[in-house]
C-alpha cells in the first residue's frame, strides 16, 4: 500500500541557528528501515578557485513551503519511510553546515536514490540564496533567479 507522502515527511525546517546532523538522524530512526543515507552540506573555503571567509544564506518568504513540497514530492517519487530537512540561513563561517538532508527506506539502494533526488531537486527549487563574500573582499551572489 503506498505510503501518504505527509505521513513520510518527518522535518522540514529553515533554521537561522547551527544545524544538528542528530536532528535528522533522529527523526529518520524506525525499526523498519534498514537503510538510512545523509547528505550534508558545509561552507567551503573555496569556489572557483578563489579563497572565501564566508557566506550568508537567504531566504525567500515561500522558501519554507517549497521545501516541503519537494520534500512531499521526493516521498512520492521513492519507496521510503522517511524524509527530512533543514537549511540555514543567516551568516555561515567556513565549516558551518548549510544543509542536512536524508532518507530513510527498507533498503541502501533506494535511501541512497532518494537523498539524491532530495538535495538535487531541492537546491533546483527552493528559494534559498547564497551570498559569497571572497577573501579579497570581493563578493558574488550564487543561485539567484
Amino acid at each position: 500500500m503506498p505510503r501518504d507522502p505527509h505521513d513520510v515527511v518527518r522535518l522540514v525546517e529553515i533554521r537561522d541557528t547551527p544545524l544538528l546532523v542528530d536532528d535528522v538522524l533522529d527523526r529518520l530512526d524506525e525499526a523498519v528501515d534498514g537503510g538510512v543515507t545523509l547528505f550534508v552540506g558545509k561552507v567551503r573555503d573555496h569556489d572557483g578557485g578563489r579563497a572565501v571567509s564566508g557566506l550568508d544564506y537567504s531566504a525567500h518568504p515561500s522558501a519554507l513551503e517549497r521545501l516541503r513540497e519537494v520534500c512531499e514530492e521526493v516521498a512520492a517519487r521513492h519507496d521510503v519511510h522517511g524524509v527530512a530537512a533543514l537549511h540555514r540561513v543567516g551568516r555561515l563561517a567556513i565549516g558551518d553546515l548549510a544543509v542536512v538532508v536524508g532518507t530513510a527506506a527498507a533498503h541502501r539502494g533506494t535511501a541512497f536514490d532518494a537523498s539524491r533526488d532530495l538535495i538535487d531537486t531541492l537546491k533546483a527549487r527552493v528559494p534559498i540564496w547564497k551570498h559569497q563574500v571572497f577573501a579579497d573582499g570581493s563578493d558574488e551572489w550564487v543561485g539567484t533567479p
